[in-house]
């Protein structure tokens, strides 16, 4: 018989493959930057593409000061410094990615809207030069992955992944198959989880996950109390983190997050459900009006120095 395996579509997915060695993160901001120094910090090799040489040597650098922020705090050792630095490498050219096992595509575009076509031309890109075995995935927050793995010629490789912020202090990531995410690319992206110490809660394909969804009418239900004139910020968020042991209250976490961000978000799953519970507080759309982004730039709900709240920028007062 001439017929091959291949004829049948046998040895064509992805194979079952040892220790996670080396990961690709496209797009270094702020969460890129996050999940590039946890990956470094559990002994895998990173790469990370961003759009110039000197927007490298800026992430390099940021990367750099932040080591030494926990140095200062006793949480680091200059050698161990050095040994995270080592492990990660920043590159423009996509044809860099070719070794890795797994690539993670997190740019932060600050346009409204999903941003659903660049991040498939950003697969289409990474699947030209990586390995049939390479698993691609998205820190998706309200995209469908499926949506995304659509540009791929091997869509079953494809996995989406959100990281939860502060990503060095949380213990969980949650993970979504697409349509056509086959278990052998779900069983990578488990063993990499384990590898730098997240669980994995696995979901069903749903825009905006669990956290995002919680995360967006948990900030607009505080936007809510907060017009009524009921407490201030600070005392919205003193009183959440009290009773519910959250690390940050809803203005605090929406700032980190970025104002324009969640008003991203919040579009995007209001346009998908259809729901009030997700449409944007008007006090969102008019910090992000003017450019109070949150921690990023210095301020939102908050005024921030050193990156650390010092006190409150609105109040009852102002939105009224």
């Amino acid at each position: 018989m001439s017929e091959s395996l291949a004829d049948y579509g046998l040895g064509m997915r992805i194979q079952p493959k040892g220790m996670i060695q080396k990961v690709g993160v496209i797009g270094c901001g702020s969460v890129g930057q996050e999940i590039t120094r946890t990956i470094s910090e559990y002994g895998i090799d990173v790469i990370f593409l961003d759009v110039s040489d000197e927007r490298i040597k800026e992430i390099t650098q940021d990367l750099s000061n932040q080591l030494d922020e926990v140095i200062n705090h006793w949480g680091l050792t200059p050698g161990e410094k050095r040994a995270i630095m080592s492990r990660i490498k920043g590159t423009t050219d996509y044809s860099d990615l070719a070794d890795c096992d797994i690539v993670i595509e997190t740019i932060s575009s600050r346009k409204r809207g999903t941003s659903l076509e660049i991040r498939k031309e950003i697969f289409k890109k990474v699947e030209e030069v990586v390995s049939r075995n390479t698993v691609i995935s998205s820190n998706i927050a309200t995209l469908m992955i499926s949506d995304l793995a659509s540009a791929l010629k091997y869509p079953d490789r494809a996995i989406g992944m959100h990281f939860i912020l502060p990503i060095y202090k949380t213990h969980v990531v949650e993970v979504v198959r697409g349509i056509a995410s086959s278990d052998e690319a779900y069983a990578q992206i488990t063993k990499f989880a384990g590898m730098i110490n997240k669980q994995v809660i696995r979901l069903n394909e749903s825009p905006g996950n669990i956290v995002t969804r919680m995360i967006v009418t948990t900030v607009n239900e505080a936007c809510d109390i907060l017009m009524e004139g009921v407490a201030s910020v600070a005392d919205i968020d003193r009183a959440m983190k009290e009773s519910s042991g959250h690390l940050f209250g809803p203005f605090e976490m929406a700032d980190r997050i970025g104002l324009d961000k969640m008003l991203k978000y919040m579009d995007n799953l209001y346009q998908e459900f259809g729901d009030q519970k997700y449409k944007p507080s008007p006090i969102i759309k008019r910090l992000v009006r003017a450019n109070y982004l949150g921690k990023l730039t210095g301020r939102g709900f908050y005024n921030y120095e050193s990156g650390r709240p010092v006190d409150q920028t609105v109040t009852c007062a102002v939105i009224k």
